[in-house]
């Protein structure tokens, strides 16, 4: 099925504290990979800020991508192409191929990015990257507020349905679970059992699980600055 395409590669971190393993964005790349049964490998940096880094990833951050085709940024444009370049392959397991569909998912995987992310980074923000500043312990308050408000909205709209459109898994709920995933170890999905068994659900499909484990691995053995999976 993939004879005819470079394999892709993603760069990400080789090495971070225990306490952002599980939550570096390149397990959302991984992920999608391991739905489509797309092989890949994985190019180790130590620092993202750097000038060779930032010609592919101007903001310094990771994951960035390259294949024959495109040199990109951010997860969720790393995500879509993965999931449509699949489709073109015959492997079009993420992304619906009714025109109708196909833009709902998109809708999701952008909500997921837009309307919900930021809410769960300002608690992250908040409570770990500035948990020391004078102001941090007063502002939890509201930032909690603001997070329940939008996870209420997002736990009405998923309703009793598997998944954000139905039946099907794709590229919406691909993101949106990896977004809510961070908040794993926060206990604030326990206030929202629907989008709680949601999460988990997706966070037990066979392709998660490896990526995830393929994620963890890296920080298991000597960094190397030219990985492969």
């Amino acid at each position: 099925m993939w004879e005819r395409f470079v394999i892709p590669v993603i760069t990400t971190f080789g090495w971070v504290p225990p306490f952002a393993r599980g939550f570096v964005r390149d397990l959302r790349p991984r992920w999608a990979f391991e739905e489509v049964g797309q092989p890949y490998e994985v190019a180790l940096i130590t620092d993202a800020k750097t000038p060779e880094h930032r010609r592919h990833q101007p903001f310094g951050q990771v994951p960035s991508y390259r294949d024959d085709i495109v040199d990109i940024f951010e997860s969720g444009a790393i995500v879509l192409h993965i999931a449509e370049r699949a489709a073109v392959a015959g492997a079009g397991r993420l992304i619906p191929a009714d025109g109708a569909a196909r833009i709902r998912a998109i809708q999701w995987l952008t909500a997921a990015l837009n309307s919900v992310e930021p809410f769960v980074m300002a608690l992250a923000i908040n409570d770990i990257f500035e948990a020391d500043r004078e102001w941090s312990a007063a502002r939890h308050a509201k930032v909690v507020e603001d997070l329940d408000g939008r996870l209420a909205d997002l736990q009405t709209a998923l309703g009793e349905r598997t998944w954000l459109e139905g039946e099907d898994f794709d590229v919406g709920d691909l993101m949106m679970v990896s977004v809510l995933g961070g908040l794993r170890g926060t206990g604030v999905l326990d206030r929202f059992p629907a989008l709680a068994t949601y999460v988990a659900r997706g966070e037990e499909r066979p392709a998660h699980r490896k990526a995830m484990a393929d994620h963890l691995a890296t920080f298991e053995k000597p960094f190397r600055t030219e990985g492969s999976r």
